[in-house]
């Protein structure tokens, strides 16, 4: 960990102690909002109660926060162009810690709601421009190192989120979850202040059409995904998928003729951010659908209890966090896409076994699966991300990163609303499990196309260190002078 924040001759990005106080910014940032879903999930019925609401209804606690927050992640990676990361980053801080604030002191299903969705601003803020910052901090020689820490604060987000959340309602009433955040956000809120790097906002030219265009293609598309997956009439779906299609013509259109586009298309020239784009979506739709249509599985299938299922769930989560910066720094030092395409065929692997489970299997035969399907995941996402980060220019990264976001996301989203399809037309749940796998292997075949122009990218960024190294003479010259 500590060769993340030493310094070399010729590195650009922050200097190690600056670049420290910052990373732990950009981490506390992203653990509440990562944090933030999962612990909240095992409150809904405490909330339900409470409130006097259905438990469907109580649903929307965590529906809207994901809505709004995928909604604006495109929005605010154009907006920081604008007004700067730096102040967007330490807004997007601001308005999800604020929000927490009146979520606790909600008594109201209706103000809770509204606190919820100005949470989910704020989490947009910080996750769709939180790659970004993590390449303008460190010097490129760091870069998978760095989107490897970023991947294990994600994954111990999500791993500790219920844990922490069953812990506190053990002893508190669910006001306290959202009240966690503050303390959090103040030491966030100071450190990215004074941390993160200043920069210029460019304070002209925002595509303010596209940016609504955006919201309506991502907030009628999720929309539509949770309908599927709550089994709603079948013209909610198709209305919110028709809105969804037309609002992307009509986006796309624009971003061809926009002076300032939302998302530049010119990132898709690029085949390297183009494959790995692909490679990330098709494998988060696996990782989404898994991690519900596993719940149905070991407990409906198998007879396990609720705990039992969450201790089988932990090895997912806890491999990327174990492997996940090695991958990083891998990446740095191998071809990336040859690192991420042997995690892809873990990852296949692991699907393939967890479908081929036999419903009177024991604990350990769950674990050793589910912790072979998060070996695979840890060592694919740090180095795709690390392709899609740095195939970009410099002046690209909020946009790329912010597409990283909702590429995620929307992944996930998929994943969850395919389960709820399947189980609604009466497919087994090992049914998913197995277009899982064939989600990761239309993924490896994405990642298999790009391994030559990783390679060639490689030996160019080899040669540029060569070149900016200095020589042994230069050095004893150096320390002559």
């Amino acid at each position: 960990m500590s060769r993340l924040f030493d310094t070399r001759p010729g590195d650009d990005g922050l200097p190690g102690p600056e670049r420290r106080q910052a990373v732990l910014a950009l981490v506390l940032g992203t653990l509440m909002a990562v944090v933030d879903t999962t612990m909240v999930n095992i409150a809904l019925p405490s909330i339900a109660v409470s409130l006097d609401v259905s438990a469907s209804r109580a649903v929307w606690v965590t529906n809207l926060f994901q809505i709004v927050c995928a909604a604006f992640l495109l929005v605010f990676a154009a907006l920081s162009a604008l007004v700067s990361r730096r102040r967007l980053y330490v807004a997007g801080v601001g308005v999800f810690t604020l929000a927490a604030l009146g979520s606790a002191l909600s008594t109201s299903f209706e103000s809770l709601l509204v606190f919820r969705a100005l949470q989910g601003l704020g989490a947009a803020a910080t996750l769709s421009i939180g790659p970004a910052i993590y390449r303008s901090i460190f010097p490129s020689r760091l870069l998978g190192s760095a989107l490897g820490l970023s991947a294990m604060v994600v994954a111990g987000g999500y791993a500790a989120g219920p844990a922490i959340g069953g812990l506190l309602l053990s002893v508190a009433e669910w006001p306290w979850l959202f009240a966690l955040h503050l303390p959090l956000g103040c030491v966030a809120l100071s450190l990215a202040w004074r941390a993160l790097p200043r920069e210029k906002g460019r304070w002209h030219g925002f595509d303010g059409v596209g940016a609504l265009l955006s919201v309506v293609m991502l907030a009628s598309l999720f929309l539509a995904l949770d309908a599927i997956g709550h089994r709603a009439p079948a013209w909610q779906v198709a209305a919110g998928v028709v809105i969804s299609v037309t609002a992307a013509v009509l986006f796309v259109q624009r971003q061809r003729r926009a002076s300032f586009p939302l998302l530049p298309l010119s990132l898709f020239q690029e085949p390297r951010f183009s494959l790995a784009v692909c490679a990330s979506g098709l494998a988060f739709i696996g990782q989404g659908l898994a991690f519900v249509a596993l719940s149905f599985l070991y407990q409906q299938e198998m007879g396990f209890t609720p705990l039992q299922t969450a201790w089988l769930f932990t090895p997912w989560p806890l491999a990327i966090m174990l492997v996940g910066p090695v991958a990083g720094r891998l990446a740095d030092k191998l071809n990336p896409s040859v690192i991420a395409s042997t995690g892809l065929l873990l990852l296949m692997m692991g699907f393939a076994s967890l479908a081929l489970l036999e419903a009177d299997a024991g604990v350990l035969d769950g674990l050793w699966r589910t912790a072979l399907c998060g070996l695979g995941f840890g060592l694919f996402q740090p180095p795709n991300n690390r392709e899609m980060m740095a195939s970009t220019p410099a002046a690209l990264s909020a946009s790329a990163s912010g597409m990283m976001s909702t590429t995620r996301t929307v992944g996930q989203s998929f994943g969850v609303a395919l389960v709820g399809a399947f189980l609604a037309v009466g497919l087994p749940v090992q049914a998913t499990l197995w277009v899982g796998g064939a989600a990761c292997v239309l993924s490896l075949v994405a990642s298999l196309a790009r391994m030559p122009l990783a390679g060639a990218a490689q030996a160019r960024r080899r040669a540029a260190n060569r070149e900016a190294a200095p020589t042994p003479s230069s050095s004893r010259t150096g320390r002559l002078k």
